[in-house]
This record gives structure tokens, sequence and C-alpha cells, in this order.
């Protein structure tokens, strides 16, 4: 099988461009300029290469290269054009770009496929724009709700369907049926941690895919003036975070691996140096293999911050605005992987995946398998993310065998 080393170098440069920040950072968020900018860019390349391209109602992008026997038993591989703010260019990005890469060499190769090869930059997974996630993937398998989007607002107070409406694309019609065509998803990867780094390792065949339940958390008090308010008589937000993040964090740790636990995006209210924080705004981040578990410890957390609350005469109101269960990939996919890596030699584990990904959306639905290469270092949603080329290549070159084999033969 070739090297693919030129062409990920080269793809890699040429796509980052689109979406590039300061300090070698990426933001290209849902709908942006930089995110219509970056999906016109790889539809023109798509077309340039032989490939069929076109785009579904909300921006999904897809590269077709037709089956010659069974022209309806479509093959998907691909992942997110869409970024963290100030991520690195790996983080979906790579996905996509192998898959293009693959389905390149094997038209040039070996022709028309028996089965329909299709790559897809999907229009979002990441969730930094609107409060919303894996719209594109959601929207492919028809489990989106509009009712769920449509008011909804970034940051700067745009609202989800004007956004989209901007960028050229709408909801797609709900009379539509899912498409039915798709048989297999297979969706290469970086790790976006450091196991196969830290054990050498080249490729990580993935087997399942944590749940993970997200939280908006509002914790009102009473703001007042720093100097003339009394330790004693205090509503402070910020103090009842502190407790919160604490004795949250130190239950997470007596669980043990693989229960994780984030508390992120603190904003405190009026936020200055002599007002006592009044309202509080934070996030949390809770991830773990097995549903159960998963429930069991949001549940006894949940009660922790009532009970904090309580004492501290706070009010707060609890979001769960992301509940995603635990998902195992195909069973018969995962062994044909690994079959391929020890016919070709790779080193390979086989592993859980920490992070959610697009294969959690299709999998319940369609048979599905992740792979992963190495994350220096660990680092991701970080301009520092990074992989040596000569690991991508080697994901690049697995891809497109197990492609071939998926497409090509009988």
């Amino acid at each position: 099988m070739k090297d693919f080393t030129k062409e990920v170098k080269e793809t890699s440069n040429w796509l980052s461009q689109h979406g590039a920040v300061e300090n070698n950072g990426m933001t290209r968020l849902l709908y942006t300029q930089e995110w219509v900018s970056a999906q016109k860019a790889l539809k023109n390349a798509f077309e340039s290469s032989g490939l069929y391209a076109y785009y579904d109602d909300i921006g999904n992008l897809f590269g077709q290269l037709k089956g010659r026997k069974y022209p309806d038993h479509v093959i998907l591989s691909g992942s997110h054009i869409d970024t963290v703010i100030n991520g690195g260019n790996l983080d979906g990005q790579f996905g996509i770009e192998a898959a293009f890469i693959a389905l390149d060499y094997l038209q040039k190769t070996y022709g028309q496929p028996l089965r329909t090869l299709e790559v897809v930059s999907l229009a979002e997974e990441e969730g930094s724009r609107f409060p919303y996630v894996y719209w594109g993937s959601k929207n492919i398998v028809g489990i989106a709700k509009k009712e769920d989007v449509k008011h909804i607002s970034d940051t700067e107070g745009v609202n989800f369907v004007d956004a989209m409406s901007q960028a050229g694309f709408k909801f797609r019609p709900a009379n539509q049926k899912p498409r039915s065509d798709i048989k297999t998803f297979v969706e290469l990867h970086i790790e976006q941690g450091n196991v196969l780094e830290r054990e050498h390792i080249t490729i990580g065949v993935v087997n399942s895919i944590v749940g993970q339940r997200r939280y908006n958390i509002t914790l009102k008090g009473e703001a007042n003036h720093a100097g003339t308010t009394p330790m004693g008589y205090r509503k402070d937000t910020i103090c009842a975070f502190s407790r919160i993040c604490y004795e949250s964090t130190e239950k997470a740790k007596q669980y043990g691996d693989p229960l994780v636990l984030t508390f992120g995006r603190v904003v405190p209210h009026p936020n200055t140096v002599n007002v006592v924080p009044g309202q509080t705004d934070f996030t949390i981040d809770c991830r773990h293999t097995d549903k159960a578990t998963l429930v069991e410890f949001t549940a006894m957390i949940e009660n922790d911050i009532q009970r904090i609350c309580a004492e501290m005469g706070i009010e707060v109101k609890i979001d769960l605005w992301m509940d995603e269960a635990p998902i195992p990939m195909d069973e018969q996919l995962v062994t044909f992987v690994k079959k391929i890596c020890d016919e070709n030699q790779y080193s390979y584990k086989v592993m859980h995946s920490g992070a959610g990904h697009d294969s959690q959306i299709f999998a319940p639905i369609v048979p599905t398998v992740m792979m992963f290469v190495p994350s220096i270092k660990g680092i991701s949603h970080n301009p520092a993310e990074a992989t040596t080329l000569s690991d991508l290549a080697e994901g690049v070159k697995l891809l497109t065998e197990v492609l071939y084999k998926l497409a090509y033969l009988e």
C-alpha cells in the first residue's frame, strides 16, 4: 500500500487555512464564514478529484464515488468540519482529509468500486457555537429535532435558524425519511488522549465510546459591597461554586477510572474586584463507559449541589442539556479491522474512546467502527494539538485498506 505522507501534509496545510487564528489555533464554528469557506473549498476539491459532490439540506457535505454493482450500498467515511474555539487542526478535520485521500487513491488505482464510497464533511459535532451537539450526524440518521434548535442562540445572540439561513441552508423537510443506503460508517480520528503514545502503539481500534452528561448550572445569591458586607451575611456564589467543585472532584477521584469529571466556563457576575459575586454560571462534563454508573454518580452530584446551595441560601438552576449513553461499536467491524491490522503488522490496541464522536450517533443505526492514531502528549482542543506525520500517514493507509476491502471485494 502507498505511503501517504506527502498527501497528508499537503491536504492538511491547505484545509487548515480556513479558520486559522493566531498561535496556530483553529476556530471554525458552525455556519460562520470560516465554516462556509472550508466546506466550499472541500466541495471544489472533491469535484476536482472526480467525485460527485453535494450538500444535504443542513450543510453536510458529501463526495461520492458511485458503486458499479451495488450503488445503493454506501460505505461512508469522514468526520466533522467544525472546531472548538481556538482548537487544533486535526480534531475532526483529519478524518475528512483521510477519507478524501483514501477515495482519491482508490479511484485512481482500482477504478469504480462495487459498492458506493462516500466521504462526508459533517456540519457540526462540537457544540462550540450553540448548545447542541452532533447536528450533522443526527440529521443524517433522522434524529435531529427542529424544536431543539429553533430558539437557541450563540453567545452573541445570533439565533440558530438565522445563522443556518445566512449560510445558505435550511431544515430538512419534516416528511423526509433518513437515509437508508448507508450500510457502514468508518471514522478515523486522533486519539485526543495519550494512551497510544505512552504505550508506543500506532493504531487504536475503538470498541466503545463513553457516555456523557453535560450541565449548565446557574447559582443565584446576592451581589453586595465587598468591603461592607460581613462574611457571615454573604450569599457568595463563587464560594458555593468552589465547594461544589472541590467536593465533586474528590468524589470523582474516589470512583476512579474510567469516570472523569470536568468543571468549565466559570462566569461570575458582576465579575469585579469589589463586589460579592451574586451569580455564577458554570458547566459540568461527566463521562463513563457504563450508563448506570454515570447516572448514579451525576445524580449524587446534583443532590450535593442542591444541599450546598440550601446551606448557603443560594438558588440554583440545573440544566442537563446533554445526556448521551455509552455506545458500543459493531463487533464484526471491530474484528474486521483487527484482522487487517494483524495481516499488515500494524501495532494496535483495542480501546474505548473517552471523547464523544459522530460514530456514537451512527452506531445504533448503522454498523460503525472507529480507529485512532496517537496524539502527542494527549493534547487536543488546543492549538498545540499534534500527531506525527508518520502516524497520520499510517492511519490513512489503514483506512484505505479498510475501505478497499469493504467496497471493492465481494
